[in-house]
Parts: structure tokens; C-alpha cells; sequence
């Protein structure tokens, strides 16, 4: 199939199962068609010549929080509805350059300030793989552009599971790398210590293809990192499986059968794993989130950036942006911020030490199933969606979500954690895990037909 083929059909199918009756609500914005084909035509006279980049045939879908010049970086907001970017973040720099084709601008919680996909402006995206749940947030519209086949690849960003849980949820592979190695230059940040932009896909070696290509120091961001490109022998791999309380039984129970199959057919040991400190991984997140994420958005004041924050945001915003608030004045100097400040350092210690003994440390991404659109739900168990996948954010390193199955027909994910900066290990392992995944449902599929016939 052609660029120009594959940007059509995507456009058709958008327009029928997003734009038309919102029935995904994926997108909020589209590049202009005329442009997409003249660029899909280009991209396939490079095709043609044999002088196109990586990722030339590959339609991209973006994260609203991440800068495209010329399209609208919204962070799904009325506060910066109008905001056109007038310049591409490194990562759309570096997609360009490999001839990638972005498709247009994705819908997300707003201000990135959610997990369920429910906080946008724009209204909500549906799951893909079950239209009346929610997709998870907050990168819902990249995830469920790729889940849906509007695209082949997206960009989303993590701060505590935000590319991850929804991928989960919908049933795609989503990466978060490693602190630093991917630039944020160009990236409108909920919490500059945590955030980290990361690709999603319909495989792990698409993931590992888009990694490759965004990944790498960059000169406009101060702490990027350089990581070199290496292969892994996936050989003797020692799992860690963490032990982890209020899990869905059903979604424990598909987790721990996947992984005892995955070290079985892979000759790979497992073997339990308790980390003290990871139970107040969401009571150290928060405070940390919310006061840089206030002191973030006081650019929005309605002289430089579109409208002031406090005049046009949402409830979950705002929540957050008070939280910061109160927390960062003078009074409570020390009380919070410094004692999250601490207890990040203890999970990053202890997960570095138990990186000495395990290859890779596994678990559900998501503690249970999504629940239904609309619903109402407490802010406390909202939270307890991103409690498994918020650990790799304060620590640092690299993980991954990946399709492990189905619980009561609705998709679910397995996370995979490795040490920082080794985020090519990570993707071989993940490779191992999702062949041997892959493998079981062809061959369930394939038990399932031959009873029914």
C-alpha cells in the first residue's frame, strides 16, 4: 500500500468513526487533506527512488500537549484552544526528518491532568475495544487513534502511567522511556521531574522502531540523555513478578498464568518480589505533581498564552492547580514537596537495587478493568488507576505496557519495568513476552473455531 493510499483510507475512516457522529472522538484536529496527500505523494516519490527515511509509509498521530508548527496544541482546553504552534518539538523534528507523516493532533485529559480520558474539553474518548468504557488517560486519543486504525503510530506523554494506562485499556502497546533519553523539548509538561514522551503502537517492534527515531540528547533540553543502541541476549532472563495488594482477581490471575507461560516457553526464572516503599508511590506523586504543575501553568495568565488557567479549565485542573497552590506556600515550606522529594529518592534506591538481582520486574499494568463512561467514581479511586505504573515515574527507568489478553472481553496489559537506560533491553524482553502471548490467542482462536464448527 501507498502513503497516499494509507493516508486516504485513514481519512475515510476517521471521518466515518471519529469526526461524523464523535463516536471515537480520537482527534481534535486534522491536517489540512490537500496537504496530507501532497505530502503522502512526496513521501512516496522517495519511496520509489529509494531515498526515504525509517519511517517513510508511517502515518503518526500526536499528543495535543506536543508541538506541531502550524496545528493547534490545545492540551485539550478551552485555556489554549486558539494557540497554533509556531514551532515542531524535537521528537516531530526528528519524525520528519525519517519522512513520517503526521496526521493531526490527538484528544487527552485536559492538561494532561487525568487518567481516564474523561477531563477534555472536547468530551471524552471512547474506548475503541469497548465504546461505552473508558479508554484511560491522559494520552486517550493517541492510544485509541492507534487502537482504532486511524493510524500507525502515535506520540503520547507519561508522567505516572499516562501512555501505559490507556494502552492497557485498549489493548496497544505503549512505552515510557527511561527519564531523559527522549527530548521534551516542544512538550507542554504537567510535572517537569516525571514527564517523558513516548510512543504507542500496534506491536513492540513499531514501538521499537519510533523509540529509535525520537530518542537521544538534544541540546534545547538540559537533562536529556544519550543512550546508545545495543542488542540483548534475552537468555537466562530473571523475572521479578512484584507483589502488589488490591489487584482485580481475574486480572491477577490472567497476569500471573501469562507470565509463568512466557518463562516456560522461554526457559526464563521467576520469582516473587516485595519493594517496601512502592505502596506510597501514589501518596509521593501527587504532591510533586501538583506543585509543578502549578508553578507551570502561571505562563497561562492570559497575557502571552491564550486565556488565564483559573478562568477557563476544568475541574480536575483546577483541583490540581489549588493543590499547588496551598502546598507551595511559605507556611508549608518543607512539609510536602521536600518529603515527596525523599521518598522518590527511596523508590528510585530501591528499585536500582532490586535492578541487581531481576532483569525485569512485571505486573499488571492496571489494577483492574475500566469502568463505564459518565460514571461516578471517587477522586481516591481514580488515582488507584496510574498506582502500578506511577513507580517507573518517580524511579526513572523504562517500562512498557503490552497486551496480555482479555478479562470479561475488555483488554488488559502487562507492564514491563527494567533498570534506567535500558530501553533496548526492555524491548527485547517485550518482544519475548508478546511472541509468546501472541502465540496462545492464535492458538485459542484457532481451539475456539474447530469447536464451533
Amino acid at each position: 500500500m501507498t502513503t497516499l493510499s494509507k493516508v486516504q483510507e485513514y481519512l475515510k475512516r476517521i471521518e466515518k468513526d471519529d469526526q461524523k457522529g464523535k463516536k471515537i472522538n480520537a482527534f481534535i484536529q486534522l491536517r489540512n487533506e490537500k496537504e496530507l496527500i501532497e505530502e503522502a505523494k512526496r513521501i512516496d516519490d522517495k519511496l520509489k527512488k529509494g531515498k526515504a527515511g525509517r519511517l517513510a509509509g508511517l502515518v503518526i498521530a500526536v499528543k495535543s500537549n506536543i508541538t506541531v508548527k502550524g496545528l493547534r496544541a490545545t492540551c485539550a482546553s478551552k485555556v489554549l484552544e486558539n494557540f497554533v504552534s509556531p514551532y515542531d518539538a524535537t521528537v516531530i523534528s526528528k519524525i520528519k526528518a525519517e519522512d513520517g507523516l503526521v496526521i493531526g493532533m490527538t484528544n487527552m485529559d485536559e492538561f494532561a491532568s487525568g487518567s481516564s480520558g474523561e477531563t477534555s474539553a472536547y468530551g471524552a474518548t471512547k474506548n475503541p475495544a469497548a465504546l461505552e468504557l473508558i479508554p484511560g488517560g491522559s494520552s486517550s486519543g493517541s492510544v485509541a487513534a492507534v487502537s482504532a486504525d486511524f493510524c500507525d503510530l502515535a506520540l503520547g506523554s507519561d508522567t505516572g502511567g499516562s501512555i501505559r494506562n490507556p494502552a492497557s485499556h485498549c489493548g496497544v502497546v505503549g512505552m515510557k522511556p527511561s527519564y531523559g533519553v527522549v527530548s521534551r523539548y516542544g512538550l507542554i509538561d504537567l510535572s517537569m521531574s516525571l514527564d517523558q514522551i513516548g510512543p504507542i503502537g500496534k506491536s513492540v517492534s513499531d514501538v521499537a522502531l519510533l523509540f529509535d527515531v525520537i530518542k537521544g540528547h538534544d541540546i534545547r533540553d538540559g537533562i536529556s540523555l544519550h543512550i546508545k543502541k545495543e542488542k540483548f541476549d534475552t537468555k537466562n532472563i530473571k523475572i521479578g513478578v512484584l507483589e502488589v495488594p488490591n489487584i482485580d482477581k481475574k486480572v491477577k490471575d490472567l497476569i500471573d498464568k501469562k507470565i509463568l507461560d512466557v518463562a516456560k516457553k522461554n526457559k526464563w526464572s521467576v520469582k516473587s518480589i516485595n519493594l517496601k516503599y512502592v505502596d506510597l508511590a501514589i501518596q509521593t506523586y501527587y504532591p510533586l505533581v501538583y506543585v509543578e504543575f502549578f508553578s507551570g501553568t502561571r505562563k497561562f495568565d492570559g497575557r502571552r498564552f491564550g486565556f488565564r488557567i483559573e478562568d477557563k479549565a476544568g475541574p480536575e485542573v483546577l483541583r490540581r492547580v489549588l493543590g499547588g497552590s496551598e502546598i507551595s506556600k511559605a507556611e508549608y515550606h518543607g512539609r510536602y514537596y521536600n518529603l515527596a522529594l525523599k521518598a522518590k529518592k527511596l523508590i528510585e534506591e530501591e528499585f536500582s537495587k532490586a535492578f541487581k538481582e531481576f532483569d525485569v520486574i512485571v505486573s499488571p499494568t492496571v489494577p483492574r478493568i475500566p469502568h463505564k463512561i459518565g460514571s461516578k467514581i471517587s477522586v481516591e479511586e481514580m488515582y488507584s488507576y496510574d498506582a502500578l505504573t506511577i513507580p517507573s515515574n518517580l524511579a526513572g527507568n523504562c517500562s512498557i505496557s503490552v497486551p496480555a489478553g482479555k478479562v470479561s472481553g475488555i483488554p488488559v496489559g502487562i507492564q514491563l519495568m527494567c533498570d534506567k537506560l535500558e530501553d533496548y533491553k526492555l524491548l527485547e524482553i517485550a518482544k519475548g513476552f508478546e511472541n509468546i502471548i501472541q502465540l496462545d490467542s492464535v492458538i485459542k482462536e484457532d481451539v475456539e473455531w474447530g469447536l464451533k464448527q
